[in-house]
């Protein structure tokens, strides 16, 4: 009689996971007139440290490290990095009809330019301090969302800007309510 392997695997099933978003209908994806300054902003929303890009990858490894422990957990964080990836995409598409390149490098005000790296992500080893690292980060989005709003005279990617802000407001919102079951 053989022997059977033991195996060791993740049993928590992602399919039908959706983007956790705001029920509410996204703007056209367009702009006024071309505008490097405009885009160099959005670079940053796009990858600077504070940017969706490291918003994904925070939420991607998150989920990973939580799928084999606390499945509706890491469902719900999915989620999130799910909506995430499509703001990543949005302004992206802004970012190249302002004129911007999409190069993973964020052009700040002062001049520097500086490529994404894995560095600016809050890697917290246990799922509380995960999700409230997730909280600040939400946050710091949507404060820096409202001050390139400020700088920013094109309604229209104003528009797009302040729905992205509706989904991180309820991903505040989602986050907060895991925080108390965990």
């Amino acid at each position: 009689m053989e022997e059977k392997e033991n195996l060791i695997a993740n049993n928590c099933n992602f399919q039908g996971i959706r983007p956790a978003m705001a029920d509410l209908p996204y703007p056209p994806v367009q702009v006024r007139s071309r505008n490097q300054v405009y885009a160099d902003l959005l670079s940053v929303d796009y990858c600077g440290s504070v940017s969706e890009m490291s918003a994904i990858t925070q939420y991607i490894n998150n989920e990973n490290r939580l799928s084999c422990i606390k499945c509706p957990l890491a469902k719900t964080i999915l989620g999130i990095a799910m909506a995430e990836m499509i703001h990543l995409q949005k302004l992206g598409e802004l970012v190249v009809l302002l004129g911007g390149d999409i190069s993973f490098v964020a052009k700040y005000r002062n001049g520097s330019n500086r490529m994404w790296t894995p560095g600016y992500l809050s890697i917290p080893g246990n799922a509380r301090k995960m999700i409230i690292a997730d909280i600040e980060a939400e946050k710091d989005a949507i404060s820096q969302y409202k001050a390139h709003m400020q700088i920013i005279r094109d309604d229209c990617v104003n528009a797009v800007i302040a729905r992205i802000i509706k989904d991180e407001e309820y991903h505040i919102m989602l986050l907060q309510a895991l925080l108390k079951e965990v």
